[in-house]
């Protein structure tokens, strides 16, 4: 006989041990995620300076970085790389964790995450109405963006290294995408 398996939901999520390992769950299944490579921590500190400056001058939000909870849903609990909250959306940053979909999210491809941000990630930014969402590529040294369109998230373009990228939720944040990827 086949014994059913109950989705791991927020509430289990909250009890595991601290043990300096990072989790996600995604469609109630408890994902381990390995620790990021170098190269992954330099592109994230680029991207961090860049658009943390740039929220700050202009008063504009806040940037948060992993590890940080984004509960989607009980059974969908992601932890972006990088994410954006506007003032009139901080409601969202509880004591604890996020409750909604930031406005922006961004996530650097690893070798073992590549598939899940490309997917299973994306495509719950896109069902909770992240506004955004930038999927960096250290390989290609390229950034794809994607904005939501009527509950759709639209495909802008993949920007390379020698392109600059413009916000459509950080309002007027053009992003040289070769600062991200300069050595």
């Amino acid at each position: 006989m086949a014994t059913q398996t109950r989705p791991v939901t927020y509430d289990d999520y909250r009890i595991l041990p601290d043990d300096g390992n990072q989790y996600q769950i995604i469609g109630g299944e408890l994902i381990m995620a390995a620790s990021p490579t170098m190269i992954h921590q330099l592109i994230l500190g680029r991207l961090f300076t860049l658009t943390n400056d740039y929220v700050e001058k202009h008063d504009l939000g806040t940037i948060i970085l992993p590890p940080a909870d984004v509960v989607l849903s009980m059974t969908n609990v992601v932890q972006p790389d990088l994410m954006y909250i506007s003032h009139e959306r901080e409601d969202i940053i509880a004591e604890n964790n996020v409750v909604e979909a930031p406005d922006l999210v961004v996530e650097i491809l690893s070798p073992a995450t590549r598939t899940m941000d490309q997917t299973s990630k994306k495509n719950l930014y896109q069902r909770y109405g992240a506004g955004e969402y930038w999927i960096v590529d250290p390989n290609e040294k390229a950034i794809v963006q994607f904005i939501l369109q009527e509950e759709i998230f639209e495909l802008i373009d993949k920007f390379n290294s020698s392109q600059t990228l413009a916000s459509s939720v950080l309002e007027g944040f053009s992003l040289p995408v070769g600062k991200v990827f300069s050595n």
